[in-house]
């Protein structure tokens, strides 16, 4: 099985999918190409027609976007262990997931994701506070009513983790301000050791892409 990714560093959406198999320890070949090149389009041409990252190649199957993979990963390798067991925590941490994977454009465009930058600053619009304060909201409202269960937002790892990971790395380069339940759940996520290995290999990556180099 090959996983197509882009940058660690700036790739939000190969994050997910390769966090979910990451974390269960299903095998898997990562083949990264760098965005924003002159021979980028040429390259994803021979996985995807879509012209997009992520990609998954499962022998002749070829599944793309983020939410899809997962999707695929969880039915076929974790006998739909990608969501929580139970049926109303699994209806809401799809509807979280779907939230995150459609909306949110503020945050996307004006706090891409960077994972090598630290302590960097942006104006924060009304529409961009709006953003933040709605993924607050659903970060803290999941912690309080699933903490029991555990550490991550439906108690176990699920793929609504993996669609907000992004968001961690995104508020941490811009230090944005959080509810203390938001700001733990922020810093539990970043500092597991799948995130920690992402976020790392980011760090030895060559490429620049200079308008995801947002914030001073």
């Amino acid at each position: 099985m090959n996983l197509i990714i882009g940058n660690k560093n700036y790739s939000s959406w190969s994050l997910r999918p390769w966090l979910l198999l990451s974390f269960h320890g299903v095998p898997f070949e990562e083949i990264r190409i760098p965005l924003d090149q002159d021979n980028t389009r040429a390259v994803l041409a021979r996985y995807t027609d879509a012209g997009k990252v992520p990609v998954l190649q499962d022998g002749d199957l070829t599944v793309w976007d983020s939410l899809a993979i997962c999707e695929y990963i969880s039915e076929h390798y974790l006998g739909g262990g990608g969501w929580p067991g139970e049926a109303r925590a699994r209806a809401k941490a799809r509807s979280c997931s779907a939230e995150m994977h459609s909306g949110f454009s503020q945050v996307r465009s004006q706090m891409p994701m960077n994972c090598r930058a630290s302590g960097r600053k942006v104006v924060v619009s009304p529409a961009l506070k709006r953003d933040i304060a709605r993924i607050d909201q659903i970060w803290s409202e999941c912690r309080e009513t699933y903490s029991g269960l555990g550490p991550w937002l439906f108690g176990e790892f699920s793929i609504a983790d993996c669609m907000f990971a992004p968001v961690a790395f995104r508020f941490h380069t811009y230090e944005v301000k959080l509810s203390d339940p938001a700001a733990q759940y922020m810093q539990f996520v970043l500092s597991h050791g799948k995130m920690y290995d992402w976020a790392e290999q980011a760090r030895t990556e060559p490429e620049t892409i200079e308008m995801e180099e947002v914030g001073i």
